[in-house]
């Protein structure tokens, strides 16, 4: 009997999670305005941490469980698939709506950040390290592979910071932005 409403409730829970998604980013944008943080720090720390939360949740069961190696999968495959998918998928339906709504075809979507080419790099670098260690630790996690993993993630956080605020500048920034 419940069979019947699977793909009606699916269809439901996406059209749920896309509403508190758009909400859980309008408040953050609210409050990252009203507090005077830009909003790129408020989609990297915030939001960020927030929509990771049940990743890490998964995470944490599942290495429990012994199996240590799917936890370090799914959240490898997750952020790749939020890259692949996540952000490419919002543009192509924004390209496909904008032309309906104005009459005109937009040529690009612009992303204003100013460590953009920075981040991307330190992500692949930290990509790296993660493998590395890994395979330094005979492909085992233990607590020291924890501690390096969570300074990675502060050392990322705080220079992403620093490239956004512009406290620092991207070397990469000049030659490959043209700004």
């Amino acid at each position: 009997e419940s069979r019947k409403w699977f793909i009606c409730t699916f269809i439901l829970s996406i059209v749920w999670i896309a509403f508190f998604s758009y909400l859980m980013v309008w408040w953050a944008n609210t409050i990252g305005i009203t507090l005077g943080i830009p909003t790129e720090i408020m989609g990297l720390t915030i939001l960020a941490a927030g929509t990771s939360i049940p990743d890490l949740i998964t995470s944490v069961i599942v290495a429990r469980k012994g199996l240590g190696d799917m936890a370090v999968s799914s959240s490898v495959g997750s952020n790749i698939f939020d890259v692949c998918v996540g952000l490419p998928v919002p543009w192509l339906l924004f390209f496909i709506v904008e032309p309906i709504r104005t009459q005109i075809f937009p040529e690009y979507i612009s992303v204003s950040s100013m460590g953009l080419v920075c981040s991307v790099g330190m992500l692949f670098v930290m990509l790296l390290v993660l493998v590395l260690s890994i395979g330094l630790s005979g492909w085992q996690m233990n607590k020291m592979f924890g501690f390096l993993m969570i300074a990675a993630y502060a050392v990322f956080c705080v220079a992403s910071v620093l490239l956004e605020t512009g406290q620092i500048t991207c070397p990469l920034r000049t030659s490959m932005c043209g700004r």
